[in-house]
């Protein structure tokens, strides 16, 4: 069996009416936000469609953005994967297309972790161990998987070791800027079967205060609350944001701090009871180890439309050594995303819970006739070959743009 043929496709898939403005409040784990009256719209007459919104530092996006391959053999076989690209989906397709494809032409699908590492061993001297480079070859790894499982009619996580749990259990992004906002949403979530809620304000330390102080006397003590701060606050303020926060029962603080600054990581997670959670812009096992050598984290939260799934697992292998679990973000990654890291979570013992989209993921499920769907706050695992999502070739076309 042999690779005859690599496709990439930057999707852009419009948002549902009325979501722009629950994602500009910071909700559905996509950490999208929309223009309107939080976000700052591109300047008039502007080319690109991204802007900095107002009191995040990131670039977004108003359309949901992703790169999706498509891989097929010379038998027909065909399997799809997703590399994040929330932003210049663009670029991560030139990468597939001019560096990853003309190395996966002709070569084994079966040899996936193989290819990973030539891959990967490809930019390493040229200074690209991160960034859109892995994005790109996670997009070429899931697919591959997804192809090896259909092959041998399995699922992935069959292949990945075998099957912990029967369900992944989720949690969803809560959405609202003010306490009675989130107070409601968080409300209906909890009607809609899930356990477990993330806020993420973007507001000063008061304001992040009394908007989990609202949700948690709404939804009482049996749901876990966890609040991110996207690495908007420094050291001293992250940690007595903590503090504060530990008072109301607030399960994780997720990216209290600058992403580069690993003592500071380090000194939030040492002074706070309440676990702190990171690990989002982490790619490969090798910026792993020294976060979790200096125990920068409590839960470690690896994206495998990042890392893809041969490097998701190992960063698994890794956190268990050093007993820490691993909860999968999924922050701007589409349906193939969502999929792959079901298929991790299922097959790694040291799983806590997976991040979702509770109102994104219909617009992020567009392309794909049959998907993954949660019920009662969790993903049910099945044996579906390879990731389990049936996709509609002429839909993923016509949401991409032109190469």
């Amino acid at each position: 069996m042999r690779i005859s043929n690599v496709e990439a496709f930057a999707v852009r898939v419009p948002r549902e009416a009325g979501q722009e403005l629950r994602e500009n409040q910071g909700a559905d784990g996509s950490g999208a936000t929309g223009q309107g009256a939080h976000g700052e719209s591109p300047e008039p007459g502007a080319t690109s469609p991204y802007f900095i919104p107002e009191n995040r530092h990131a670039f977004k996006s108003d359309m949901h953005e992703t790169l999706v391959v498509r891989v097929t053999t010379e038998e027909g076989l065909v399997g799809y994967g997703e590399g994040q690209s929330p932003i210049l989906p663009d670029t991560t397709r030139t990468i597939v297309e001019d560096l990853c494809r003309p190395v996966l032409i002709g070569a084994d699908p079966f040899d996936v972790e193989f290819l990973w590492q030539r891959l990967y061993d490809g930019m390493r001297e040229r200074g690209h161990p991160t960034g859109f480079y892995v994005d790109a070859l996670a997009a070429c790894d899931i697919a591959l998987w997804d192809l090896k499982g259909k092959a041998l009619d399995l699922p992935v996580h069959k292949l990945l070791g075998g099957r912990f749990r029967d369900r992944v259990e989720i949690y969803s992004g809560c959405a609202g800027r003010d306490p009675a906002t989130a107070a409601d949403r968080a409300e209906s979530l909890v009607a809609a079967g899930y356990r477990g809620l993330k806020l993420s304000p973007s507001m000063d330390r008061a304001g992040t205060v009394a908007i989990a102080r609202a949700v948690r006397e709404r939804v009482g003590p049996g749901i876990a609350v966890m609040v991110d701060v996207h690495t908007e606050f420094d050291v001293a303020e992250a940690i007595r944001l903590g503090r504060e926060l530990e008072a109301l029962d607030i399960y994780w603080l997720e990216a209290p701090t600058l992403p580069e600054d690993l003592a500071g990581h380090a000194a939030v997670t040492r002074a706070l009871d309440m676990h702190v959670a990171n690990g989002e812009w982490y790619r490969t096992r090798f910026e792993m180890k020294e976060a979790f050598d200096r125990r920068t984290c409590d839960v470690v939260m690896p994206d495998i439309g990042r890392t893809g799934l041969t490097e998701g697992k190992r960063i698994a292998v890794l956190a268990e050594t050093y007993n820490i679990p691993v909860s999968p973000h999924i922050g701007g990654g589409g349906v193939l995303a969502t999929a792959a890291t079901i298929q991790l979570s299922a097959a790694i013992p040291n799983f806590l819970v997976m991040e979702h989209g509770h109102e994104s993921f219909p617009t992020r499920c567009r392309y794909a006739l049959e998907a993954p769907q949660p019920t009662g706050g969790a993903f049910p695992v099945t044996d579906r070959p390879g990731l389990g999502v049936l996709i509609d070739n002429e839909a993923l076309e016509g949401f991409s743009s032109p190469a």
